[in-house]
């Protein structure tokens, strides 16, 4: 399940539902009402199926069933996909299909018609990204400022295209598992940095990658896509409080 409070969420593996917060009457992002993410990653679903799995529904006699309909009728209403920038097959022991943005927006495109959400989930890699690995892809730049501008470029192309192929993702995490930072070295970060001043100064060149690929969203919604929810996501959630201080304290400098 999935979280999404206000005008930016802040996620963590061990969160695991919450509610869009209504905003004041007149806001931009004002939702009549809080609206509730109940989800499931499917990232890997088409990959299964390919590859020779099918799913039985216990509840309607082991009929053979799309994936999706089986979690949709156990109250699913939002996909996580995950969004790798330029994967290299084989991976992971032999899998030929994988998390680039064609495959995103087949897989997106299936779950979109059948009314599901998305949860756009960019891990800005070629490769997994979490906590322990933020590996910059192999073609970027290797400058903070450069590295910047293929970010905010990256983030608004790819909304634009599932935008043009009739996706528009509802919630958008900007880098997943962010605790230590994105796109290493240049984004990395210490969090165990003391004292605080140390610390907000050390988070500089991820907040500005963190703000280009924000921007990179804004850019996307003015040539029409559809505004999402932007979440930072960060794993480990009861150690959230300090990173999200200082991730915000240099984005809003």
């Amino acid at each position: 399940m999935f979280s999404s409070p206000t005008l930016t969420a802040f996620a963590a593996l061990c969160l695991l539902a919450s509610s869009v917060t209504s905003l004041p009457n007149g806001h931009p992002n004002h939702s009549p009402k809080p609206y509730f993410y109940a989800g499931h990653d499917l990232s890997s679903l088409k990959i299964e199926e390919d590859g020779g799995f099918i799913y039985k529904d216990t509840a309607r006699g082991n009929a053979t069933r799309p994936v999706e309909d089986i979690l949709g009728d156990g109250g699913m209403n939002t996909v996580r996909l995950r969004l790798w920038v330029n994967p290299v097959v084989p991976f992971d022991d032999g899998y030929y299909e994988t998390y680039n943005l064609d495959y995103v927006t087949t897989v997106a495109q299936r779950f979109s018609k059948k009314g599901y959400k998305i949860y756009l989930d960019y891990h800005f890699s070629d490769y997994w990204a979490d906590p322990n690995k933020q590996a910059r892809p192999v073609a970027w730049p290797t400058t903070v400022p450069a590295l910047a501008a293929t970010l905010r470029q990256y983030v608004s192309s790819t909304l634009l295209h599932l935008h043009a192929n009739g996706v528009d993702p509802a919630l958008v995490s900007l880098g997943n598992e962010i605790r230590h930072g994105l796109l290493w070295p240049q984004g990395y970060v210490d969090v165990d940095t003391q004292p605080r001043a140390a610390l907000n100064k050390n988070f500089t060149d991820l907040a500005t990658l963190w703000a280009a690929s924000r921007q990179g969203v804004r850019d996307a919604v003015r040539q029409g896509a559809k505004n999402p929810t932007v979440m930072i996501h960060i794993g480990q959630c009861p150690l959230i409080g300090e990173e999200v201080l200082s991730i915000t304290d240099q984005v809003q400098r």
